[in-house]
Formats: structure tokens, C-alpha cells, sequence
């Protein structure tokens, strides 16, 4: 039995994996915040794409089946301001969920590292 592989781990990896694609996404927006025409992009929160990677038992025709897989990027929605260009980013706003993010990420990294050092102090190894 692998215990690294334990649900904990795999949801702090998740997690991780997730803000990495979302740091991706946003640093793109701030790369195109003077593109005329651009419309900045998010991906959805990540309890949505968590529910949708379970594979849910599907029981009848009429269910809606979860597209699953990794994050996708989707157009932001709250984005109302626009620049006379068309051009949606706002550079304040893209700042805010980077550091969301990063703080995110720095959380779920630290979960991640007290998690396994348990496990190796379980196994009697110091590092």
C-alpha cells in the first residue's frame, strides 16, 4: 500500500495543479490587458471542477453528464468594464486574484509538505 497516495494527498496535488493552470490564465490576461478586443478568461471555481471529477453514477438518460477532466478556461463574466478598444481586463482586479492565488497555492503547498512529513516521521525517516 502506497500511503502517499492517500485521498488527502491526491486533493492537496489537485489543488495545486489547479492554481498553477489558474496563475497560467491569469498572467495571460495581464499580458493582454493593451490587446484591443481581449476578453480576459478564469477558470471555474474549484469545488465545480472537483464535483465534476469524481465520475458520478449516472442513472438515467436525463442526467447531464460532467465534462470532468482538467480545468478549463472560460470567459470571465464579471468583466464589465471595458476600454474604448473592447479590451475587458482590469489590470486591478487580475492583481487581486493572483495574490488570491498565490496565497492559495502557498496554503495548499504547506498542507501538502506537513502531510508527507507525518508520513515519513510515521516511517521513522527524519527527512
Amino acid at each position: 500500500m502506497d500511503l502517499t497516495r492517500s485521498p488527502t494527498i491526491a486533493l492537496a496535488e489537485r489543488r495545486i495543479a489547479w492554481l498553477e493552470e489558474r496563475q497560467r490564465v491569469l498572467a495571460q490576461n495581464i499580458a493582454n490587458a493593451d490587446t484591443p478586443g481581449y476578453q480576459p478568461r478564469d477558470l471555474d471555481d474549484f469545488r465545480k471542477s472537483l464535483a465534476g471529477a469524481f465520475g458520478l453514477a449516472r442513472t438515467s438518460d436525463l442526467h447531464v453528464v460532467g465534462s470532468g477532466g482538467a480545468a478549463r478556461a472560460r470567459l470571465d463574466r464579471t468583466a464589465a468594464d471595458r476600454a474604448p478598444n473592447g479590451n475587458a481586463v482590469s489590470l486591478d482586479r487580475e492583481a487581486m486574484r493572483v495574490a488570491d492565488t498565490d496565497t492559495a497555492h502557498a496554503l495548499a503547498t504547506g498542507l501538502h509538505r506537513r502531510w508527507m512529513g507525518l508520513f515519513r516521521t510515521a516511517l521513522g525517516r527524519s527527512q
